[in-house]
């Protein structure tokens, strides 16, 4: 693994897309929490976020991950204190994501956890071992590291439930959509830059908002800097850190108001300054390619109950491996699977289903899974087995093969028809958040 592990978790929020409002009156919690003392703390706070505070020693590992994201190209990074601004916008917007998707009962469990953990391990292709050794190596502890992850899947809850709230899509679209897709078309792969305008924009924040766009595509066309530098540097866009870049769409995915525009260009030019609801952008399109076909295909599902015994404080391998035995043993010799799984498994997701796991792809529950499940046939109880977080007893209670292909070809359909609608919502719906929150940032304080 050439990267840094921390370049994954870089930061989880966008950048603010508003400039910053006038402090409000502190809730009286932070002002009790706050208040000033003799003695020099060894931890100073760098941002009061309603009743919520960021301490420099977070600012100071955030901006850690980004540069590790940018190893070898750190001269394409804005300098140190505008980067400060950034990263610590982007960790007010978390901590605000975060506390209103509490307000929405919004939750992430240790099973989601593991599960986003093991993904990431195998992406990076390492096991958990290896992966806690860089991650100690890096100067970041296993405990937080999981936070990250738990805060990352949290707030990607909350963006679909915003997005879910507020947007529909009929089974027409999806036909018409995927009547499209079948007859063929060009994908385009485009990065922007947003000079980001609160909805209440006066006629100076406009004015400079469109002094400053100008000035970007300046710099961009008349090659002074190239765009993903400039995007890095100047945008407010969410994807500002990853160079402006929004990765593959379709035609029907670019809103009707560009798509005319980015019609107009070969890859690799900038359009001209284009005024939306979230403020001024650049597009640029980055390389045009033909879409492919995906045909529908069969594919095996299982449908299995799990018992789970963690493996962490308290709990060694080995007293996880005695007690998963004394429970396999209890199945064998007749006990219910489901209401002994419901009383005793440490695994969260499943435990009030009676460890049911439901219907899923051999790969859906991860590489140990897949290897037990495959092995049984129906009715059959696993022999224990460890995974990445503790031993575990499976039960299958039957297998069918069914049309993933065309099922997979209508969610993506979905998906982009959400995505297509949704540009400029969540956007706004973070500037809404952030402008409605008390925000005092403290960094000159912190020193």
């Amino acid at each position: 693994m050439t990267k840094s592990i921390l370049a994954f978790l870089f930061l989880i929020a966008p950048i603010a897309l508003a400039p910053v409002a006038p402090a409000q009156t502190p809730p009286a919690a932070v002002q009790a929490s706050t208040g000033t003392s003799a003695t020099q703390p060894i931890d100073s706070i760098v941002a009061v976020v309603d009743d919520d505070i960021i301490l420099r020693s977070e600012l100071a590992q955030a901006m850690r991950n980004v540069k590790a994201q940018y190893a070898g190209h750190e001269s394409q990074l804005p300098p140190e204190d505008a980067l400060r601004k950034q990263v610590l916008e982007r960790l007010v917007l978390a901590r605000l994501q975060l506390s209103r998707a509490a307000d929405n009962g919004i939750k992430t469990s240790d099973a989601e956890v593991d599960q986003g953990i093991a993904a990431l391990a195998q992406q990076n292709h390492v096991t958990m071992a290896q992966l806690q050794a860089k991650l100690a190596a890096e100067g970041m502890s296993y405990d937080a590291f999981r936070k990250s992850i738990r805060d990352e899947i949290t707030i990607q809850k909350l963006q679909q439930k915003v997005m879910e709230n507020q947007l529909a899509v009929s089974d027409t679209e999806i036909d018409n959509e995927l009547a499209t897709q079948r007859a063929g078309g060009p994908q385009l792969h485009l990065a922007n830059i947003l000079v980001g305008l609160p909805p209440d924009a006066t006629s100076e924040q406009v004015a400079k908002a469109q002094k400053k766009i100008g000035d970007i595509r300046d710099l961009v066309v008349n090659g002074k800097m190239d765009f993903n530098t400039a995007a890095i540097r100047y945008s407010d866009s969410q994807n500002a850190l990853e160079g402006g870049d929004l990765g593959w769409r379709s035609a029907d995915e670019v809103p009707p108001a560009f798509a005319n525009i980015i019609q107009t260009l070969k890859p690799g030019e900038v359009t001209a300054p284009i005024r939306g609801s979230s403020g001024y952008q650049l597009l640029k399109l980055v390389e045009v390619r033909q879409a492919g076909h995906v045909a529908p295909k069969q594919v095996t599902e299982y449908h299995a109950l799990d018992m789970m015994v963690r493996v962490g404080p308290g709990v060694t391998a080995e007293q996880a491996k005695a007690k998963i035995d004394a429970f396999r043993a209890q199945v064998l010799a007749g006990g219910d699977f489901g209401a002994l799984a419901k009383k005793d498994s440490d695994d969260t997701e499943t435990r009030d289903k009676g460890g049911d796991m439901g219907w899923f792809p051999a790969e859906g529950w991860g590489t140990a899974v897949s290897l037990q499940v495959q092995k049984l046939k129906d009715g059959e109880v696993s022999e224990p087995f460890q995974s990445d977080v503790g031993w575990h007893v499976l039960k299958l209670l039957g297998t069918r093969s069914t049309d993933v292909g065309e099922q997979a070809l209508r969610e993506q359909a979905k998906q982009a028809i959400l995505r297509r609608k949704a540009s400029d919502q969540y956007d706004t719906f973070l500037r809404q958040i952030r402008s409605d929150a008390y925000v005092d940032i403290r960094l000159h304080d912190a020193g």
